[in-house]
C-alpha cells in the first residue's frame, strides 16, 4: 500500500475495466515519471470526451451529435437493423466493410447473475423504433457465449410476431484454427451451418 495521493490514483484505475492491481500500479507509476505536458494532455482527453460524448438518440451508438454519423448517413441501408451488444461492436462490425445498414446497440446482453434482464436493455427503444421505421430484417449480432445467445433468444420470440427477418451471424470454425483444438458448440455450429463448396 502506497500513502496518499499515489494510492489514490491505483485504486481508481484499478477500477477500470480488464485494470487488474498490478497493471494499475504499472499504470500509475508511468504517469508519475511522464512528462507533465503528457499527463495534461491526458486529463483534458478524459474531460473533454464526458463533456462531448453522448449516445445517439436513434441507435444509442457513441457520438458528439445528437445521431452518430452511421444514422446521419443517408446512403446506409434503412431496411436493415443489425443489433449488438455495446458499440465496440458498431466499430468491429464497421471496419469489416461488408454492413451497410444501421444499427441499434443494446447496452449490454441479459444475464441473470450480474442481475441484468431485458428491462435494463434499450429493448423497450428498439421496438419503438420498429414501429417508425421501414425496417425488414434484423440481423442479431450479440456475442456468442452464454449472455448473447439468451439475448439472441430473448429477441427473436420477441421479433418474429412482427413478420420481420431474423437472422443471426454465422459462427463457426475461425480461418487458421485446427478441429481438434475446437469446442463442441463451436465444431456443431460449423456442421450446422454449412454451406456448399466453392
Amino acid at each position: 500500500m502506497y500513502e496518499g495521493v499515489v494510492q489514490d490514483l491505483i485504486d481508481e484505475l484499478g477500477r477500470l475495466p480488464g485494470v487488474g492491481p498490478k497493471s494499475a500500479q504499472r499504470i500509475a507509476f508511468h504517469l508519475l515519471q511522464a512528462d507533465p505536458a503528457d499527463v495534461k494532455r491526458l486529463s483534458d482527453v478524459l474531460v473533454e470526451v464526458k463533456i462531448k460524448v453522448r449516445f445517439c438518440a436513434t441507435c444509442f451508438n457513441v457520438s458528439e451529435a445528437e445521431q452518430c454519423r452511421i444514422c446521419a448517413d443517408p446512403r446506409r441501408d434503412g431496411s436493415v437493423l443489425c443489433v449488438v451488444e455495446e458499440y465496440k461492436d458498431v466499430v468491429a462490425i464497421e471496419r469489416t466493410r461488408e454492413f451497410k445498414g444501421r444499427y441499434h446497440v443494446l447496452g449490454g446482453a441479459i444475464s441473470p447473475i450480474d442481475g441484468v434482464g431485458p428491462d435494463q436493455l434499450r429493448i423497450r427503444e428498439l421496438m419503438a423504433r420498429l414501429a417508425d421505421d421501414a425496417i425488414g430484417e434484423i440481423i442479431l449480432a450479440t456475442d456468442p457465449n452464454l449472455e448473447g445467445e439468451a439475448t439472441a433468444t430473448y429477441l427473436t420470440r420477441q421479433l418474429r410476431p412482427l413478420g420481420l427477418r431474423v437472422t443471426r451471424l454465422a459462427s463457426g470454425l475461425p480461418v487458421g484454427g485446427d478441429l481438434e483444438y475446437a469446442d463442441e458448440v463451436t465444431l456443431g455450429r460449423a456442421f450446422a451451418g454449412r454451406q456448399a463448396a466453392p
